[in-house]
């Protein structure tokens, strides 16, 4: 079950001025969905901070994401662990697969993968800006 990133996601109430903040040290925005936002490192689009004032789809804000290659055998092997699941496996409206899961240290954990885009409709998914949500 390969990870492909760890991105920390920051609770903020003030995504502008993360922005400008984190642009000092050479992030760019590569998404902004007003409630979430990603900034990444141009030269390491794989190097991102998340910024979430709070998530859409869920009753709880994750404090990390994690990016796998293969969400539903990762939440199977979650599920057979025991480990409390905090939001169901589900897809989202913005292109990822996506569950929460409260690790040891009571931490919630958003484990995602990213869904193709539909065959013939030319759209592309946050995947392709290496993003999440």
């Amino acid at each position: 079950m390969p990870v492909r990133r760890v991105v920390p996601d920051i609770h903020s109430d003030d995504l502008d001025g993360n922005r400008t903040f984190y642009g000092l040290l050479g992030f760019e925005e590569v998404m902004n969905l007003g409630w979430v936002m990603t900034l990444a490192s141009p030269a390491n689009p794989t190097a991102q901070l998340i910024f979430m004032t709070h998530d859409k789809t869920a009753p709880v804000t994750p404090d990390l994401s994690i990016e796998v290659d293969d969400v539903d055998a990762v939440h199977a092997a979650v599920l057979a662990s025991g480990a409390r699941i905090v939001r169901p496996l589900q897809d989202e409206e913005w292109g990822v697969r996506r569950f929460f899961v409260e690790d040891p240290n009571g931490r919630v954990v958003n484990v995602l993968s990213h869904r193709a885009p539909a065959p013939g409709t030319g759209n592309t998914s946050a995947a392709d800006a290496g993003t999440d949500g």
